[in-house]
């Protein structure tokens, strides 16, 4: 159901070569397989210090878009940064760039480009660059403000949904030099990864240390990520698979929530402690990973959350179809009573369907069998089987909005008092024995409650 519009500005021709551009290419253009995909520009200028690390990390991009089907252009000349040649690609990668790197037309290209939806990816020293324009210091997301001696450290992945982090252990064990930055980024960007900073010598962000994030700015999709300074990172499948899925959200091809978070606290965060205050209704069960996932088996049950019922809130979950065609049933439930038959929910409650294959009533995004999504905005935002996305469910009084990756594609009220949505629990449902989706990460922000509206006749 995914859109591969954002793929028509894929160019072929001859790649560029390292410091100097070839001659203009098609933008429609098909690569040498016949196939469209995007196309990435390097970007390796360096006014100050220069890491020896550059050639490895081109090199490794290079390889990265010969397996995942995306072109691959690199050069250090700035020259290339005008509307017509930026126009060519889907992302720009500013692999360890420092210092000041544009000029001011060149630097008003990119900006126009950014605003048309172009894709930012900052590795590592592209936060030790251009200091003095703050656009580029709004989409990096912070600045290098001092670092220690390469050590071995231990990363927190915060955000296991984002193809950058998705799939890699919660706490990432590696080496490298790790940033110190002039400002905290949270509250402005997504935070993908932090430092720990009791596990390594030199950090000065006071124990809060984001070292990873992603961002929608300006119109366009921003990537960066402090890792990368030494060579052997090139050569670390890991920190690959963590590259690579930057490169795959600032291009397009894979779809995440990069909203700032804050203020929501754990429900199920992957730990078994995490289960003690939900409760199996029905058949069939969730099965707990060692990677902190629930999987679905057997039903039609329902897992939900039985400590207390909630009025308005935010809830926030990452949830994975398993099966290539999409059909694999289940739904997250809101607004019900306290119950151990599943039914009850069914019936009282709420349903956000997971489901890709159904009519659009009761297909992803739907309110079950009452409204569907913004099919448009949805088949947008939606990320195939297999790989992750993430829902917000708002509700305050009888409203019910929801989002997916980020963008919002529906928006229901209740209007049937058997169904108020004013105080309810939550819940995940287990189909059947041939629907496998699995969730993680379901956190919560209550809300304020609104007051009712005043009428004329209360008086003023």
């Amino acid at each position: 159901m995914r859109s591969t519009g954002r793929f028509v500005t894929a160019i072929a021709g001859a790649a560029l070569l390292l410091g100097c551009v070839s001659g203009p290419a098609s933008s429609q253009a098909a690569s040498s397989d016949g196939v469209h995909g995007p196309r990435v520009l390097v970007f390796s200028k360096t006014a100050g210090f220069r890491h020896d690390s550059i050639p490895a990390g081109i090199a490794a991009i290079r390889e990265l878009g010969d397996s995942d089907g995306f072109k691959v252009d690199a050069t250090e000349d700035a020259g290339v940064f005008t509307t017509r040649t930026l126009r060519r690609y889907d992302a720009v990668v500013f692999l360890s760039t420092t210092g000041d790197v544009l000029d001011p037309a060149q630097q008003r290209a990119f900006e126009g480009y950014i605003h048309r939806g172009g894709g930012y990816v900052g590795v590592h020293a592209a936060a030790d660059t251009e200091y003095d324009w703050e656009f580029y210091g709004g989409i990096a997301g912070a600045y290098f403000q001092s670092h220690p001696a390469i050590q071995p450290a231990t990363m927190t992945v915060e955000d296991g949904a984002h193809p950058a982090t998705s799939g890699l252990p919660r706490a990432w064990e590696r080496t490298d030099e790790w940033y110190n930055y002039r400002s905290n980024p949270r509250g402005r960007v997504h935070v993908l990864a932090s430092l720990d900073e009791s596990s390594y010598t030199g950090g000065t962000m006071n124990g809060d240390h984001p070292i990873a994030w992603c961002q929608t700015y300006q119109g366009g999709r921003a990537f960066y990520t402090g890792l990368g300074h030494t060579k052997e990172s090139y050569a670390e499948p890991a920190f690959l698979r963590h590259l690579l899925g930057g490169i795959r959200y600032a291009v397009g091809d894979a779809q995440a929530d990069c909203r700032p978070e804050s203020g929501y606290r754990p429900l199920f965060d992957g730990s078994p402690a995490s289960l003690s205050g939900w409760h199996q209704a029905g058949p069939g069960s969730f099965t707990l990973g060692a990677d902190g996932t629930l999987t679905s088996s057997g039903g039609m049950g329902m897992l939900w959350y039985a400590d207390r019922s909630f009025r308005a809130y935010s809830l926030k979950l990452d949830w994975r179809m398993s099966g290539e065609s999409g059909d694999d049933n289940s739904g997250v439930f809101v607004g019900f009573p306290p119950s151990d038959d599943p039914w009850s929910a069914v019936d009282n409650g709420y349903e956000i369907q997971i489901d890709a294959t159904d009519v659009p009533e009761k297909t992803t995004g739907s309110v079950y069998g009452f409204q569907s999504a913004d099919l448009g905005r949805r088949d947008r935002a939606l990320n195939p089987p297999g790989e992750w996305n993430t829902y917000e469910i708002r509700v305050e009084g009888e409203r019910l909005r929801l989002w997916l990756n980020g963008v919002q594609i529906n928006d229901f009220t209740n209007t049937d008092p058997a169904r108020s949505l004013g105080d309810g629990h939550i819940g995940i449902q287990n189909h059947g024995s041939d629907d496998r989706v699995s969730f993680r990460d379901i956190r919560i922000k209550e809300l304020p409650a609104k007051s009712p509206a005043r009428t004329a006749s209360q008086g003023h």
